[in-house]
């Protein structure tokens, strides 16, 4: 796993706008489509806002979640709430080529079903990411993978769901799906990751995100993350 240290969030983020732009490029001009997955958070955000700007083939851009809280459609807790904002509001990525994970359905262990045949039909069977963004969360989490969660043994579904965790359930893609991605995208801001930062640079198993394949993988970290490495 390669680590990049930036002076701060904002740089974090237009780095990774810039690499998520390259990679766009790369997997048109070689497979005919870019097909991303990507998390929440602050940064994440600003990464959106930036790629937006970058010179990609937007209309073979195909954007997935990697997790979304079960809440009502335009709730503020909604990662789709934040992703619509930051990047259809300002890249022409044709709307339909962002797919919203269906938490609003009534049986939600057949949603998470739907949303893994919608990567199928997408990706090819089994599904492949040509990038998962990812974030690290200060108790170890990685998309919803949650410490101590049931989901964390999940092996035979690429989209799950978990138990309550910080007041919602959560649906998830799962650790076969991240781990047959072609890149992972890591991006860790602030002193609270500090410490998580070092156990996943350490592969430890004990946390989610130490479980997530290295082999292609970057992590882009700010100065106050980075602290301890």
């Amino acid at each position: 796993m390669e680590t990049e240290v930036l002076a701060d969030a904002e740089a974090v983020a237009q780095r990774a706008a810039r690499i998520i732009a390259t990679a766009a490029r790369a997997a048109v001009a070689t497979r005919g489509r870019f097909i991303m997955a990507v998390s929440g958070g602050k940064t994440p955000w600003q990464m959106l806002r930036s790629l937006a700007t970058e010179t990609v083939p937007w209309e073979s851009v195909h954007v997935f979640q990697v997790d979304e809280r079960i809440a009502p459609a335009g709730d503020a807790d909604r990662n789709l709430t934040h992703l619509r904002e930051s990047l259809l509001s300002h890249a022409p990525l044709p709307p339909e080529q962002i797919y919203a994970m269906p938490v609003e359905a009534a049986d939600l262990e057949a949603a998470a079903k739907n949303y893994a045949a919608t990567l199928e039909k997408i990706c090819g069977a089994p599904a492949i990411l040509d990038l998962a963004h990812l974030g690290l969360g200060p108790d170890g989490h990685t998309a919803s993978l949650i410490p101590g969660d049931p989901v964390l043994k999940v092996t035979d579904r690429d989209v799950a769901l978990t138990g309550v965790y910080q007041n919602r359930r959560r649906m998830t893609l799962t650790y076969p799906l991240l781990n047959r991605a072609r890149r992972i995208l890591w991006v860790v801001t602030g002193a609270e990751k500090a410490e998580m930062l070092v156990r996943l640079q350490n592969a430890d198993s004990s946390i989610p995100a130490g479980t997530i394949h290295q082999e292609n993988a970057l992590v882009l970290a700010d100065r106050p993350a980075a602290g301890n490495l």
